[in-house]
C-alpha cells in the first residue's frame, strides 16, 4: 500500500481523539505533582526549572527521581497499549506516542511548561515496538561509548528511529509518527543540544598551525 493510500485509510476523526486522549494523559506531570504534594512547592521555580526527574531528584532525593521516572515512563506505556487495545491500529498507536510526549513536554494546565520527555517517549516506544526499543539502547550505548555523556547520544538515538522503522517494516505511516516523535524530542532538547556542542567543541584539542612556507 502507498503512502497516500495508507494516509487515506487512516480514519483521521478517530486519529484526533487518540491524541486529545493521549495527550490529556501526558498532561499529568508526575514530578510537578509529586513536588506540589511533598513540599509544597513548584519545581519549575527550583533548579533547572524542568519537571524532569533529574531537577525532581535534587529536591526529594533518590526516591523522588525513581517515583518521577516510573511515572513518566508508564504513562508512555498506557497511552501506546490504550491506543492499541481501542483502535487496533499501530498507525494510531503511532500517534498515541507523539500525543502523550507532546502532554508531557507543553502540558496545557501548566502554561506549557513540562518535562523534556524521554522517559515518556521511552515508555512509549517499548510498548509500541520493543525491537525499536533494543535498537534504540544498541544505538546509544555506541554514541555513549564515544561521546561518554547522555544527552547527544539520546537525542542521536532517537533521530535514528524514523530510518530504523522504515528499513524494518517499510511503513511510511509508522516512520512519519517516529518522526514527529523525534521532533518533539528534539525540539524539547534544543537548549541542551545547544551546550553539548558547545562543550564538545571546547574539548576538540586546539593543534598549533605550523608554518608552510617553503624554504
Amino acid at each position: 500500500m502507498s503512502w497516500t493510500e495508507q494516509m487515506l485509510a487512516v480514519n483521521w476523526m478517530l486519529a484526533g481523539l487518540v491524541v486529545l486522549g493521549t495527550y490529556i494523559l501526558g498532561c499529568f506531570a508526575t514530578g510537578y505533582y509529586l513536588t506540589r504534594v511533598r513540599l509544597g512547592r513548584d519545581v519549575r521555580e527550583m533548579g533547572s526549572g524542568s519537571v524532569g526527574a533529574r531537577n525532581v531528584g535534587r529536591a526529594l532525593g533518590w526516591p523522588g527521581f525513581v517515583l518521577t521516572v516510573s511515572g513518566d515512563f508508564s504513562k508512555g506505556v498506557v497511552a501506546v497499549l490504550a491506543a492499541q487495545r481501542f483502535t487496533g491500529d499501530d498507525r494510531l498507536a503511532a500517534l498515541g506516542m507523539v500525543g502523550v510526549v507532546l502532554g508531557h513536554v507543553w502540558p496545557a494546565q501548566l502554561r506549557f511548561r513540562g518535562g523534556k520527555g524521554v522517559a515518556t517517549s521511552m515508555g512509549a516506544l517499548l510498548a509500541f515496538d520493543y525491537h525499536l526499543a533494543g535498537i534504540y539502547v544498541l544505538l546509544f550505548a555506541a554514541a555513549f561509548a564515544v561521546q561518554r555523556r547522555t544527552v547527544l547520544p539520546g537525542l542521536f538515538a532517537f533521530a535514528c528511529m524514523p530510518l530504523v522503522s522504515f528499513y524494518l517494516d517499510r511503513s511510511p505511516v509508522r516512520a512519519f509518527g517516529l518522526s514527529l516523535l523525534a521532533v518533539v524530542v528534539l525540539v524539547a532538547h534544543r537548549r541542551n543540544i545547544t551546550d553539548e556542542l558547545a562543550h564538545w567543541l571546547e574539548r576538540r584539542p586546539v593543534h598549533p598551525k605550523t608554518d608552510q612556507t617553503e624554504l
